[in-house]
Formats: structure tokens, C-alpha cells, sequence
């Protein structure tokens, strides 16, 4: 885990997905396109930042780039169901308030981080899920798209090659392409959001943890925003986000430890992944156990980092 050693002003880390990617074995086209939505992400979220808005204005932002991305499981590019559908997931969680809005299974709504972000500002609710959340979003005029808008050919291929070996490992070669943004902005405020379309094949409406407060994404003032990538059920059961700002506020573990800890967790259970965390008083960064995680961190008073494999 990489952190700034100083506490500025605002940071913001983001991350496009944990997996088997590894340095020369990732096409050119994949690392270069990979870094390339990165640094959008990153610039769309520190021109907020850097102008004194919001975390959470920044984190919908970083991610609403990565939703338009192809490169990434989330959004356009997201990975199809086993039926051949794409079901989207996403959540979003004020630190400043710990109000929090996710939904789950969306399969017409463009930005699937903004309709989380209106269920939290605009519902009663925390969490929608289906034909129902894409209603809500018609409901308040959230932007709308056509399901085939949703797909790339390569995301097709994918499924195409899981179907025809159904025996084959889950997750031999798998890249968990959710992603994510933390961020502490000037007025002392962290927020969380994450989205993503799950995994290539999944079946009967499986739901991971990227959508699940406290297990793939969370935000508290009093201790620090998490936002993960991986094998969902796994952090799910430990409820990773959520255990990461807990240590930190109530056992005073620096971000670096609790992060580091719960990975090592995460691999004692068989599980595959990463987070990304941003702490109240500005370190930031991340802890990944897989061969290579699409990330990214920027400050006030430092140059962005852009990275994909574990020796950058």
C-alpha cells in the first residue's frame, strides 16, 4: 500500500478493477486505453476537488468517466449475465452524513453511480434494486440508454468463451473490472462510490458486494472512505469496507494496516481483490493481493500516479 505522508488539502484515489493483469501479458491497446480512462477519471475528479467542491461531487464524477469507458466493467463495457443481459450495480455514501444510495440489476440507466446518487438524495431509501430502480431513474430524469448501448464485443467474446467451457475455473484469469473512487475534499469530508456489472456468466440476479454499504463501499468522517474490487461474496462475508474504517476509528489503525489486514484475510479465505482508501486526515491508497489492480491517487500538493501492475 502506497499513502501521502503529509495531510493535504484533498485527495482523491480510484481504481478500475483488480485481477490477473500482468506486465507483458496485458495487450498494449488494454494498458494504454486503461491508463488513458484513468487519468480522465482522475482529472474529472480533482477539477472538482481542486475548486473546492465536494467528495462526493467528485467521486460521482471519477466514476461517471469510467461508466462511459469501455475499458472498464461498469457502465458501457459491462460484462454480460449468463442469459446475455448486463445488470449493473453501483452505491455511493456521504462520509460528512453516512447517507448512503445504491442499486443493483439496472439494465437502463447510463450512469448507474448518479441513479445511486439520486436514490440517496431523492428517496427515503438506501437501496433499489431491478425494474424498479431503473423506474425511479425515469421518474427523476436521470439520463437514460438503450440496453445494446451497454455492449462491446469484447465483453460478448468473454461470455462467449465462459459458456463453452463450463467447467473450467471461475476465476483462473479473471480481472474484477469494478471500480471505484475515494476522496477527501477541502472542507474535511471523505465519500465512497462504486460501480460495476459483476461477473462475465453470473446467474439467477447474483448481486456482489460493490452495491452493499459497509461491504464494498463505505464513508465516515471520523475515519475514512473504502471503496473494493474482487471476488464479491468473499467481502462480503468479511465486510471488508466497513471492518477497514471500524479498525481505523474505534482500534486507531492507520489506513495502511487495517487495509493491509484485511486482504491478508481476504487470501487466508480464498479470495482475490483490492480496496482503495482515503482517511480523514488525506493518506491515501491501496492494498490488492492479485497480480495487478488499475489504480490511481492524486493531491493537492503532488503529481497523479497512474499504475496496473503490483511492481509499479
Amino acid at each position: 500500500m502506497t499513502a501521502a505522508a503529509d495531510a493535504p488539502r484533498w485527495t482523491i484515489v480510484i481504481h478500475g478493477g483488480s485481477g490477473s493483469m500482468r506486465r507483458g501479458h496485458l495487450p498494449d491497446d488494454y494498458d494504454a486505453g486503461g491508463r488513458a480512462g484513468l487519468k480522465a477519471a482522475l482529472d474529472a475528479g480533482t477539477a472538482i476537488l481542486a475548486g473546492g467542491g465536494t467528495a462526493l461531487d467528485a467521486v460521482e464524477a471519477a466514476i461517471r468517466v469510467l461508466e462511459d469507458d469501455p475499458h472498464f466493467n461498469a457502465g458501457r463495457g459491462s460484462v454480460f449475465t449468463a442469459e446475455g443481459r448486463i445488470e449493473c450495480d453501483a452505491a455511493i455514501m456521504d462520509g460528512a452524513t453516512r447517507n448512503a444510495g445504491a442499486v443493483a440489476g439496472v439494465r437502463t440507466t447510463r450512469n448507474p453511480i448518479t441513479l445511486a446518487r439520486a436514490v440517496m438524495d431523492q428517496s427515503h431509501h438506501v437501496f433499489l434494486a431491478g425494474t424498479g430502480a431503473d423506474g425511479f431513474a425515469r421518474a427523476h430524469d436521470i439520463e437514460a440508454a438503450d440496453p445494446a448501448w451497454f455492449e462491446t464485443a469484447e465483453r460478448r467474446r468473454q461470455l462467449d468463451e465462459i459458456l463453452a467451457n463450463p467447467d473450467a475455473p471461475f476465476d483462473s484469469a479473471m480481472k474484477y473490472g469494478t471500480v471505484g473512487a475515494v476522496a477527501l475534499d477541502s472542507h474535511g469530508h471523505v465519500a465512497a462510490a462504486t460501480s460495476t456489472g459483476g461477473l462475465t456468466g453470473k446467474k439467477w440476479g447474483r448481486v456482489g458486494d460493490s452495491p452493499l454499504i459497509g461491504a464494498g463501499t463505505y464513508a465516515d468522517d471520523r475515519a475514512c472512505a473504502v471503496s473494493c474490487t474482487g471476488s464479491g461474496e468473499m467481502f462480503i462475508r468479511l465486510g471488508v469496507a466497513h471492518e477497514i474504517t471500524a479498525r481505523v476509528r474505534l482500534a486507531g489503525e492507520s489506513i495502511e494496516d487495517a487495509a493491509d489486514e484485511l486482504i491478508a484475510e481476504l487470501t487466508e479465505m480464498g479470495g482475490k481483490g483490492g480496496v482503495i482508501v482515503v482517511s480523514a486526515d488525506g493518506s491515501g491508497g491501496w492494498a490488492f493481493n492479485t497480480p495487478g489492480m488499475y489504480r490511481a491517487i492524486a493531491t493537492h500538493d503532488s503529481p497523479p500516479e497512474i499504475a496496473i501492475y503490483s511492481d509499479e
